[in-house]
């Protein structure tokens, strides 16, 4: 689920703004899309199309669950696993979320 970066062009900024990304889905990566020296970043690029993916399908599927009460336990949990990939992108790794990735790569969106 996590690859190391070997890349030695990430910058400190590249693993913040990543961080902002998966923390604040969807809105972050809404933001670095219109960002045009941040939205072709390398590292940058690979993290920004699945946060924005993940962060769509959250803010659903918390939005349909809740009229129930698990809805509010989805979004609580989503937002701290949020919190554990930002963390795991800003050490420099790269995140692979089954079908997210693949379907965003399909995309060429990262």
């Amino acid at each position: 689920m996590f690859q190391k970066a070997m890349e030695t062009d990430i910058t400190s900024d590249d693993k913040l703004w990543v961080l902002l990304a998966w923390i604040l889905t969807p809105i972050v990566p809404v933001i670095i899309l219109l960002i045009a020296d941040k939205k072709n970043r390398p590292f940058i690029k690979a993290h920004n199309g699945q946060a924005l993916a993940w962060g769509i399908i959250l803010w659903v599927v918390s939005i349909i669950l809740s009229f129930v009460v698990i809805g509010a336990c989805v979004g609580a949990l989503g937002f701290l696993f949020n919190i554990f990939l930002g963390i795991k992108a800003y050490q420099g790794n790269y995140i692979k979320l089954p079908l997210i990735t693949d379907f965003v790569k399909k995309q060429n969106w990262g």
